[in-house]
């Protein structure tokens, strides 16, 4: 059952419809179907939220969910000590953070005596209260009030004024309005700030990070997600003890609040210089320490969460980049004085043969590797061949277009694939399964060769970190950082679907409501059943429930089944109504399938659409339309400029084609033929202001880029999508989202550095 409170604070704080966001929650926690599922087949109920509507709306609702659970802990444990006020009590049940929450039960955590409940307990309060309100007499009398507060506990009267002050400073931190107040302030006006650190000559590589030597910038900056990176820069920097990352913040801007919320009359009270002692201590000994390390520890969540949404969004698009499908493919995974291992895979994806040969330095046999390769195209009747871009991998590239014969007169192309994770691949657990005695070299290059022919089904047996197109993806929360790029998995491949009977169970196990247990059952099945024949033979497997069946069969093609819906994305739960609408029009099912005519009838029949629904009625017709049920483009070669193999061939001024391989914060790498990356800066992206990277560019993306400077020194490529011709298809042609914020940092330097995570 969903919880009042947290549903509700769920449809206040989302700009969705409240009772869609209700709908969804109910199908996601109370009936636990999976978000692809709902996102796809559950349309009406939802008013067609997206899968990442749908993660947003759940987050949001777990995260309310444990500060209510937080909120009834406090009040419990306060009310348990008996110091739960009507007061303390109201103020707990209205805060709207935790961070609010956390202040208001700080005074009351277990721990050991503060300083001013010691001197409270030795009396001096009623000593703190004449320092705070004492309009009359002179300064100089303090002394002799404090005389009077003298016990053996209290040895002097220098003793009971500092008493009494200690009791004033923590009325002063502890006070949960003025904190926030100050918090805000040190959000406006604090800077963060960088030095090396004392003997930082001794660790490796630190000059890494010189960039962010004498270094500071204004936190209000450090929110934005194209300057957010630079907070987990210094922080790795700190990690490595090469800098001393600090907060820094003029406390006197804070005075005025202090004595506005906490004093009345102020000017005219007789102790204001034991005050001001109060109130700096209260500001530079705790609440500075205590505010530096929640801004750190928030810019440090606002960073996780602007790099994990890069990350995400690189992830999605690499693995939803262009396949080539059913084609026979040589990978090969270069090397030197191991060789190049050769994997040959048939169109099924199905490992074939292995071979390894010799190109390279030391026995630089071209002639004999290229004749060897040239024999498996011609025995495998080889259409493409796919070479990992590692160590030598362009030079491989090189000598097949050069001295292959066969490759130019049967037409087979080749192409530099990323092999980014193919080592992570070919000795994983996954690998040992698939084949149990095969060198892992020869693993990789049957990696590279599959992840060509089909991305996902490849990709998602790697651990996405390793795929070379996230940002200090080891510096981010982990949980976090796993549980959203689970998510992209997940989502990607069940919005690809994916054949019942070619799967592998690692691509099969992210299909809604499996999993790998699952998913292994049914390869297993598989093999007995010599291959499913429908969707209803899922009904066989081991341990597959009516919800199982319920939640994947949607996303689970058969192709080989006698019913054509079996081949679509319908889910077999709205068969029926389709069988039905065929019988009464006297048409068979491969009719409607088939014909666009009996198609637009289907489409244009109101009774069913209002029976069914708009939205799944809809997506009915698209399945029904397309002719390929894989949303996917199909891959298309691309050429590289002419004589382009080294930094060295490069000329400024000149275009170079490319293709982006990661994405940034601060800008795009793109891969234009040499061994370096160029770096598109978000500043060349366009003509136009450009907020987000991601909102012009996306991995795996073509582009005509302008070679604007070069460093062969630093083997730094800097390149330009900007054009005098506005109508340019390079020129961004977004709405133009103003900069609003118009502080400046005292020191803001180009974060083109050779910090690790960078691919400069």
């Amino acid at each position: 059952m969903l919880d009042a409170l947290s549903l509700k604070n769920t449809q206040d704080e989302l700009n969705f419809k409240p009772n869609f966001i209700a709908k969804a929650l109910e199908l996601l926690t109370v009936e636990k179907a999976t978000v692809p599922f709902v996102a796809r087949y559950r349309k009406e109920a939802t008013g067609g939220l997206e899968d990442v509507d749908l993660i947003k709306i759940l987050d949001h609702y777990e995260e309310s969910v444990e500060k209510e659970k937080r909120r009834a802990f406090i009040l419990e444990t306060i009310e348990k000590s008996e110091k739960l006020t009507p007061k303390l009590k109201n103020q707990i049940l209205n805060a709207k953070s935790l961070l609010e929450l956390e202040d208001l039960y700080a005074p009351f955590k277990s721990k050991r005596k503060t300083k001013g409940q010691t001197a409270s307990e030795l009396g001096l309060e009623p000593l703190s209260v004449i320092i705070k309100t004492q309009k009359t007499g002179s300064a100089s009398e303090l002394e002799l009030l404090a005389n009077k507060y003298i016990t053996k506990d209290v040895t002097d009267a220098e003793a009971a004024i500092n008493g009494a002050m200690d009791i004033i400073v923590e009325e002063i931190y502890q006070n949960t309005e003025l904190k926030t107040k100050i918090r805000d302030l040190y959000w406006k006006e604090a800077l963060i700030t960088a030095k090396p650190k004392k003997d930082h000559e001794k660790i490796p590589d630190f000059d890494k990070y010189k960039d962010y030597f004498e270094y500071s910038i204004q936190i209000s900056k450090l929110t934005e997600p194209k300057q957010s990176y630079k907070f987990l820069a210094l922080q790795r920097g700190a990690s490595e003890k090469v800098l001393k990352v600090d907060v820094l913040f003029d406390h006197e801007q804070a005075k005025p609040l202090v004595i506005a919320n906490l004093f009345t009359d102020f000017k005219n009270l007789t102790f204001k210089d034991t005050l001001y002692k109060c109130i700096d201590k209260a500001l530079l000994s705790y609440l500075h320490s205590s505010l530096s390390l929640e801004l750190k520890s928030e810019l440090k969540k606002i960073a996780d969460e602007s790099a994990i949404t890069v990350f995400k969004e690189n992830l999605k698009n690499l693995l939803l980049q262009p396949y080539l499908g059913s084609k026979k493919v040589l990978g090969i995974d270069p090397g030197v004085r191991t060789g190049c291992k050769i994997a040959i895979i048939d169109s099924n994806g199905e490992f074939v043969d292995e071979s390894v040969v010799y190109p390279h330095p030391p026995k630089n046999d071209v002639q004999g590797s290229m004749k060897n390769i040239s024999e498996l195209i011609n025995k495998f009747d080889i259409e493409f061949i796919a070479i990992g871009s590692g160590t030598y991998g362009r030079e491989t590239l090189a000598m097949v277009n050069e001295h292959v014969a066969e490759v130019k007169s049967k037409k087979t192309k080749s192409v530099l694939i990323s092999e980014d994770g193919a080592s992570v691949y070919s000795a994983s657990e996954i690998a040992r399964s698939e084949f149990p005695n095969l060198d892992v070299t020869v693993r990789g290059a049957i990696s590279i060769a599959r992840r060509f022919q089909d991305p996902l089904a490849e990709l998602v047996k790697i651990d996405p970190k390793s795929l070379g197109v996230g940002q200090y993806q080891h510096d981010v929360n982990q949980v976090k950082l796993k549980k959203s790029l689970e998510n992209v998995v997940e989502s990607s491949v069940n919005y690809v679907g994916v054949d019942l009977n070619t799967a592998s169970y690692s691509l099969l196990s992210y299909i809604s409501g499996l999993g790998e247990s699952l998913a292994k059952n049914i390869v297993s099945k598989r093999k007995t059943l010599k291959g499913f024949k429908s969707r209803e033979d899922l009904k066989s497997v081991s341990r597959f429930s009516d919800k199982n069946f319920e939640q994947s069969a949607g996303f689970l093609r058969v192709y080989s089944s006698e019913n054509p819906l079996d081949h679509t994305f319908i889910h077999p739960e709205n068969y029926p109504i389709i069988e039905d609408w065929c019988k009464s029009n006297k048409v068979k099912v491969t009719d409607l399938v088939s014909d666009k005519s009996i198609i637009d009838k289907f489409k244009n029949d109101a009774d069913t659409k209002e029976k069914i629904g708009v939205y799944t009625h809809e997506d009915i017709v698209k399945a029904l339309l397309s002719p390929s049920q894989d949303p996917r483009k199909t891959f298309t070669p691309f050429e590289y400029k002419d004589g382009v193999k080294d930094i060295s061939d490069l000329s400024v001024g000149l275009n170079y084609p490319g293709i982006v391989t990661n994405i940034t914060q601060f800008g795009a790498f793109v891969d234009i033929g040499i061994k370096e990356n160029g770096l598109i800066h978000i500043s060349e992206m366009s003509n136009q202001f450009v907020q987000d990277p991601l909102e012009v560019l996306k991995v795996g993306q073509e582009v005509n880029a302008k070679l604007i400077a070069l460093d062969p020194e630093r083997k730094r490529v800097s390149l330009s999508l900007k054009t005098q011709n506005k109508s340019s298809s390079n020129t961004y042609s977004k709405p133009v989202h103003k900069n609003t914020n118009t502080a400046k940092p005292i020191d803001d330097r180009n974060p083109f550095s050779k910090l690790k995570g960078f691919k400069a």
